[in-house]
């Protein structure tokens, strides 16, 4: 078949995980080589950069972007890769909120580099060597790409035309993207999100739930085992349910495990972790607290949120990038 639209994935700061949920299409793998031409995927193909560059601009009709920008070689990409594509789609959390890398921004460049080439009992580097830039070998010249202070997303390099959103998405949601496409079915409003739902993940969690509740304190997944038909949330686990879209098919709480967000903000959500604290905030039971002087009633607040070693991580474990806060490593 001559003619067919080109379609490109590509791999920036991410774990490859989204290539797995993309595999995992298996025999449905034909369909998307009936209709599309597949001209640029990095980890099952050896095309080039060069080759990218030396296409026409426009020319590959959909570009699956996955993985944070950590690097200038990401940034690189991301340009060459919306100048060259049609579509450009956010492809997972990474991209969408700069998910598990974009943790990294509670902490400098500096601390990086620090644990990892100078303060590590694993690393021996007495001249305290730091890699970086450019490096003759014997096979040429070899360069670094620059390492940057902060993480972002995908939308905050370059413009972008939609998100599929998930650590990774669902296989059946990208086929439901794909199809959509193949079908000449209208798409909604660029930057909108695709293959997801528009609620939480509550909405689709068949969980019982009290409208009245409240908890006495937070516990952590080691330390219980939950109702398997109770709300996690009410249980005093951390579930992030409430604060992240549906789409998924609620997988995690169905298995008895709480939620960690990996499908973003739902809409009229803007921040996760803002969303949770104030969900933990409602929650806690402080009823029997209000006689309290306050510096012993801050202290009892204090330990109850102190039950979650690390709200922060926590609560914006896909989405940090994408948060309020983007970085707190001034």
């Amino acid at each position: 078949m001559i003619g067919k639209p080109k379609i490109a994935f590509y791999w920036a700061s991410s774990c490859g995980g989204c290539e797995i949920s993309l595999i995992n299409l298996h025999e449905k793998l034909l369909l998307v080589d009936n209709h599309f031409d597949l001209v640029f995927c990095p980890c099952i193909m050896d095309t080039k950069r060069k080759d990218v560059e030396a296409m026409p601009d426009g020319s590959i009709a959909i570009t699956f972007f996955n993985g944070a920008i950590r690097t200038r070689e990401n940034e690189e990409m991301a340009i060459l890769m919306r100048k060259k594509s049609g579509l450009l789609i956010a492809f997972g959390a990474c991209a969408a909120g700069g998910g598990i890398p974009a943790l990294s921004n509670f902490h400098s460049r500096k601390d990086h580099f620090d644990t990892i080439y100078l303060n590590n009992p694993s690393i021996d580097n007495p001249d305290g060597i730091i890699p970086g830039g450019k490096t003759t070998v014997p096979g040429g010249e070899v360069e670094l790409p620059d390492f940057f202070e902060q993480v972002r997303t995908l939308a905050q390099t370059v413009p972008i035309d939609y998100i599929i959103p998930g650590c990774p998405p669902e296989t059946h949601r990208i086929l439901e993207v794909i199809e959509h496409i193949i079908n000449g079915k209208p798409l909604p409003p660029r930057g909108s999100v695709i293959g997801a739902g528009t609620k939480s993940v509550c909405d689709e969690c068949a969980r019982k739930k009290n409208e009245n509740r409240k908890i006495e304190r937070l516990v952590r997944c080691h330390e219980v085992i939950p109702d398997t038909e109770k709300c996690l949330l009410e249980q005093g686990l951390f579930c992030m349910g409430v604060a992240t879209r549906d789409g998924c098919g609620a997988l995690c709480p169905t298995a008895n495990m709480p939620c960690t967000g990996c499908y973003g903000p739902p809409d009229g959500v803007s921040d996760q972790g803002a969303k949770m604290a104030g969900t933990i905030g409602g929650l806690l039971n402080f009823d029997d607290l209000k006689e309290l002087e306050e510096q012993e009633l801050s202290r009892i607040i204090d330990e109850k949120i102190a039950r979650i070693p690390d709200f922060p991580g926590m609560a914006y474990k896909f989405s940090l990038a994408d948060s309020i806060l983007k970085k707190t490593s001034e």
